[in-house]
């Protein structure tokens, strides 16, 4: 972790830092009697900037991989014998993808890195390392940052990710959370938007329309009737698992994840592999009560979830001749719902199909329009 405008501090020995990414923090508290800011709500600007990075640093780990770790100029990390690297990067500005009135701290950190590694699982890697760089406002609440550390270090923890680095600069406007990751993945196993082919099937992870849906309740002062799909937006939850094993496998010919929405990922895939998809409407995997949210408000729920984004699952293709393939994954994947929703074309539309008639997926989530 490193700093943009003044000098960084020195390098510390990897062997310095804790073990662990969550469970070993040793952070000062007003209960353990150590040393704390004299303020009730201290801010970065009280803290001052390496204190902050001090802060970071002490909690985060190590990996017998990482020859220089946090504190010096840069990373320098050991390759994984045999694999390729799998790059990605991701950015959460506050007012664009987060509104901290409706996101506590740790579900902000949470989603930071989560949407980072949704993309990772897209190409079938195992996530390994990634950079974490904030952008703070100087009048921003000390407890909020320990908050959103909390949130991306215990998802870290969970997909055994170091952080090994990042940088820390100030913001005269929004929060900005801009994180890249790191994975890795053998050659022959790496997925692609572009594999598709005409008589592939078309498959999605998992449950659509949740987030956009959890994020409408919260903006209307929430419901327990929603929770699950509130939570659904505010924890999304990578499918790194599965598309480690749709990769492994080779049981997918092409794979996207739904960050824009399905009907994004549909068109995505089936320009980069210049096909057409079909969708069956009636196969969508859409949860009850994000149907009759939908109807409530005047919307169509079949348009409504294709065009919704946030649910991160994964859309992918298969070959009717790898069924078999597919079942050994599907098999590791008994808590995870995985749906055939349609057919690759040779015709080059892409069209979603009800009650017997056809009309164009519509467009998905775009920042400019």
């Amino acid at each position: 972790m490193h700093a943009s405008v003044t000098r960084k501090p020195e390098a510390r020995p990897t062997t310095a830092v804790p073990p662990a990414l969550a469970g070993s923090f040793e952070l000062p508290t007003r209960q353990s009697g150590a040393t704390f800011l004299d303020l009730a709500t201290p801010t970065i600007s009280d803290l001052g900037e390496r204190a902050l990075i001090e802060r970071i640093t002490a909690r985060l780990g190590t990996a017998s991989w990482l020859v220089v770790g946090p504190g010096d100029d840069a990373a320098v990390v050991a390759p994984e014998r045999g694999a390729l690297e799998v790059w990605t990067t991701d950015v959460q500005v506050e007012g664009v993808h987060f509104d901290r009135r409706l996101s506590p701290p740790d579900a902000i950190g949470h989603r930071a890195l989560a949407v980072n590694l949704s993309d990772l699982a897209a190409m079938g890697a195992r996530p390994r390392a990634a950079l974490l760089s904030l952008v703070l406002p100087a009048a921003l609440e000390v407890q909020t940052v320990d908050g959103l550390l909390d949130g991306f270090l215990a998802l870290a923890d969970r997909h055994r990710v170091t952080i090994v680095g990042g940088n820390i600069s100030r913001s005269p406007g929004p929060l900005i959370i801009d994180v890249t990751a790191v994975g890795s993945v053998r050659p022959r196993r790496i997925l692609t938007r572009s594999g598709a082919r005409p008589g592939d099937e078309v498959y999605v992870t998992g449950r659509i329309g949740d987030a956009a849906v959890g994020l409408a309740s919260m903006r209307q002062g929430g419901s327990a009737a929603l929770a699950a799909q509130e939570t659904r937006y505010l924890r999304p939850d990578p499918r790194v698992r599965a598309g480690m094993l749709l990769g492994a496998n080779r049981a997918a010919s092409a794979c996207m994840d739904l960050s824009d929405g399905l009907a994004d990922a549909v068109r995505q895939v089936a320009a980069a592999s210049r096909v057409g998809i079909t969708i069956e409407a009636d196969a969508l995997p859409v949860a009850p009560e994000v149907r009759l949210w939908n109807e409530q408000e005047g919307r169509d729920p079949i348009q409504a979830v294709l065009a919704g984004g946030d649910d991160y699952e994964l859309l992918f293709t298969a070959r009717p001749a790898q069924r078999g393939r597919l079942r050994h994954v599907l098999k590791h994947l008994s808590d995870l719902p995985v749906t055939r929703i349609g057919i690759v074309t040779r015709d080059p539309r892409t069209v979603i199909r009800a009650a017997g008639h056809e009309q164009p997926v519509p467009e998905g989530f775009s920042h400019f329009e």
